[in-house]
């Protein structure tokens, strides 16, 4: 058989079935694949406040460290 053949064999086979409810599948698997990480996400948010006293204790240790160039900081 030549390709040109299988193409139109190919064309010609009726396809049974609805072809949104075969990959509804792959909508629902995003969906929680992207609601898995926007818990991940979020269960980061507002670290660094937990640690706050550590890092104002460390920039007053430290204030004399810091080089003020000309960023406008």
């Amino acid at each position: 058989m030549s390709h040109a053949t299988l193409i139109a064999l190919a064309a010609e086979a009726e396809h049974h079935g609805n072809v949104q409810l075969e990959t509804l599948w792959y909508g629902i698997v995003a969906v929680i694949v992207f609601a898995a990480l926007a818990l991940v996400t979020l269960s980061y948010r507002n670290v660094a406040n937990r640690h706050s006293g550590k890092a104002e204790a460390y920039a007053k240790a430290h204030a004399n460290d810091v080089q003020h160039t000309g960023h406008g900081h």
